[in-house]
């Protein structure tokens, strides 16, 4: 079993989009690989990584000359070399992690990495790992990237390498493989994407991370362009969402407005032409895709290559100024889309979607350069998962039953919580948990909340829908693989009226398909049940530990309701409504989980076999059913790490015993 470590920092998106693509390629291409991925920064220093990360955003945003200014010095200088004192709790974390895990590779996706292993091997004569470097930039590569050693460094286009080659590292060390973005990117887009033609629909893809202020006016005009189709990507800004979607009414069969989407490889491979900033990341997933890219901010330094690299190979244009991008599309359409085809034609010459199944192809055969004979421990105890293109199916779970952790009330960032669906998985996959739902919220737009949530990013909005289970699908598979553990797919329907009395909140849990947000309660739940899943009240009574209006409907009508749902949850959070158990209802205990601390709630123990079917029958039964809370060094998870240590890896956090509540 090979294992590989990725080293990653959250100082833009393209170091981490590179560290969890080539992780996911490099799952998907052998099941005989352990990877992991790391940014020591954030686990090393915290609050104050933070701050660093938030000044860094401020600088590029409010101040882009004064932060290439920065970018010039680094460049210019010994600037890392001098500075490592400032890294010691940094460089005692990385050699720690070493030390016990011994991994046959090393990759690291930003430069800092490779001054600190460099450091930590400076009175040895060998490391006994392959050490690789992804540079994420293009053409004006900063010299921290290549200062510090490496075995190889893998760099996204030729440009790149050639820049490396001046600068002295030897062509045999250079890869020229592409910039590793999904593996998604392989697959074949949804919809045709051919040249249009007088009267055929431009379907662009506008991603607004820059001129928020101005981004009204640019889309105001690009929808004076006849046949334009204009998706819109706002992120998580729920303030510009609303007032775009006001601003768009009158073209609302031609402008569909996006929060924080998980489906960027499937809008990009669809449309015709997308608008952005020179980000790393976009600007090489833009290529990917063969979609010809519109600049419309580019920050001095890293991205100043970037947008070199759309200019000088012909992949698309730069505009000095934002009000310039229509004038440019109209361009690249007229005389039968005369440019946008030559800009198709070059991409194609450079296109590498297939980046980062090389790239893991690659670190597979350097794994075999270390040393055979070097002792091997056990690192990072999960099994290994592959992803997408492989069947989306499980492998049986052993027979017999055994006591199951298990949390059914958890919230992602497709609504409103701070983790997304993967790091969700990895998080409770981490500790040993056996089966989870992921439950976020759907509103019924005919309800307050719904028609508020339309303009925010607490619910998950009917057009993500399909996203949301196919997303989970994936997900289910790798949680599966890498830690043993079932994700079923869930949603929290709120029903909410303008009193707690009038106000419901129900789980599904284990749906298999999406399911009408206009729908009442009794026909919610026929739909829940039609698709064998279950109907779980949600804190259904008074919250006293929990900001935020009660709902108490179900409760309120529990003798109409009762015969239908199949349990009620007895406590969540940090919530016990003993009025569930007076009433000796079925129950469930979960964390309603929306971020990291709320780990430390409310759980539910089964007592059955490790599969969807057995788990929902036990809790429809409500027989071998307790509740527990969820605490540091306890000796529950401890027993359980010996019992199934062939399927999970050490746990740093425990859960109390199960209380001992009477089970129906």
């Amino acid at each position: 079993m090979k294992k590989v470590l990725i080293l990653t920092a959250g100082f833009g998106e393209g170091h981490n989009a590179a560290a969890r693509n080539l992780r996911d390629a490099l799952e998907l291409v052998s099941d005989e690989v352990k990877v992991e991925v790391l940014d020591l920064f954030e686990s090393s220093y915290g609050a104050l990584n933070t701050l660093a990360k938030n000044a860094y955003l401020g600088m590029v945003q409010y101040a882009p000359k004064f932060w290439g200014g920065i970018y010039s010095l680094m460049d210019n200088s010994t600037f890392l070399e001098n500075r490592l004192g400032g890294f010691t709790r940094l460089k005692n974390a990385l050699g720690d992690i070493l030390h016990e895990t011994q991994p046959d590779c090393v990759i690291s996706t930003y430069p800092v990495y490779a001054y600190v292993v460099q450091e930590l091997y400076r009175d040895h004569s060998e490391r006994p790992f392959r050490f690789i470097t992804i540079v994420t930039d293009s053409i004006t590569v900063n010299s921290q990237w290549f200062r510090a050693p490496s075995d190889l460094f893998c760099v996204p286009n030729e440009a790149t390498g050639a820049v490396l080659k001046a600068a002295g590292i030897a062509e045999s060390q250079i890869r020229a493989l592409g910039f590793p973005v999904s593996h998604l990117f392989t697959q074949e887009p949804s919809v045709s994407v051919n040249p249009p033609s007088f009267g055929e629909e431009r379907r662009i893809l506008y991603n607004i991370n820059t001129g928020k202020k101005k981004a009204g006016k640019v889309i105001g005009r690009l929808l004076e362009i006849p046949d334009t189709q204009l998706t819109i990507v706002v992120g998580r800004d729920a303030e510009l969402k609303a007032k775009l979607i006001e601003q768009t009414q009158e073209y609302a069969n031609r402008v569909r407005i996006l929060g924080w989407t998980n489906q960027m490889p499937q809008l990009l491979l669809s449309s015709h032409l997308v608008i952005g900033k020179a980000g790393g990341a976009s600007v090489q997933e833009a290529i990917a895709a063969r979609c010809p890219m519109i600049v419309n901010q580019v920050i001095p330094g890293q991205e100043e290559g970037n947008a070199r690299l759309i200019t000088e190979y012909g992949l698309g244009a730069v505009a000095e100024r934002n009000r310039e991008v229509p004038d440019l599309v109209k361009e690249a359409f007229a005389h039968r889309s005369r440019q946008w085809q030559e800009w198709r034609r070059n991409l194609s010459k450079i296109s590498k979607p297939d980046a980062s199944l090389r790239l893991a192809e690659l670190v597979l055969a350097e794994c075999e350069v270390t040393d055979p004979t070097r002792k091997r421990i056990k690192l990072f105890g999960a099994p290994v998962e592959r992803l997408a293109s492989r069947p989306m199916s499980l492998p049986a779970p052993a027979a017999g039953s055994r006591m199951l952790l298990c949390d059914f009330h958890i919230h992602t960032n497709y609504s409103d919580g701070k983790l997304s669906v993967p790091e969700v998985v990895d998080f409770y996959g981490r500790l040993g948990f056996d089966c989870i739902c992921v439950t976020d919220h759907l509103a019924d737009p005919r309800r307050l909340i719904g028609k508020l949530a339309r303009l925010s990013n607490m619910t998950v909005s009917e057009s993500q829908l399909d996203e949301y289970f196919d997303v989970l699908a994936r997900e289910r598979v790798r949680a599966w693989r890498k830690y043993n553990m079932l994700v079923l797919t869930g949603i929290e329907f709120n029903k909410d009226g303008y009193t707690r009395k009038t106000s419901a909140h129900l789980l599904g849990i284990d749906l298999k398909a999406p399911i009408p947000s206009t729908l009442n309660i009794t026909e919610t739940i026929a739909h829940i049940h039609a698709q064998g899943g279950l109907a779980v009240a949600s804190h259904p009574h008074i919250m006293k530990s929990e900001w935020g209006k009660d709902t108490l409907y179900l409760w309120e009508n529990v003798e109409k309701y009762a015969p239908m749902i199949d349990a009620w949850e007895i406590a969540n959070r940090n919530n016990i409504f003993d009025c569930v158990g007076n009433r000796r209802l079925p129950f469930l205990g979960n964390s309603d989980f929306h971020k990291p601390k709320h780990i430390y709630s409310w759980k539910t123990l089964l007592y059955c076999e490790k599969n969807p079917d057995s788990i929902k029958e036990c809790i429809r039964r409500n027989e071998h059913v307790s509740i527990t809370l969820y605490r540091e060094d306890n000796q529950f998870v401890a027993e359980a790490e010996t019992r199934d240590a062939h399927a999970h890896g050490p746990n740093t956090m425990y859960v109390e015993p199960p209380l001992p509540l009477k089970t129906a």
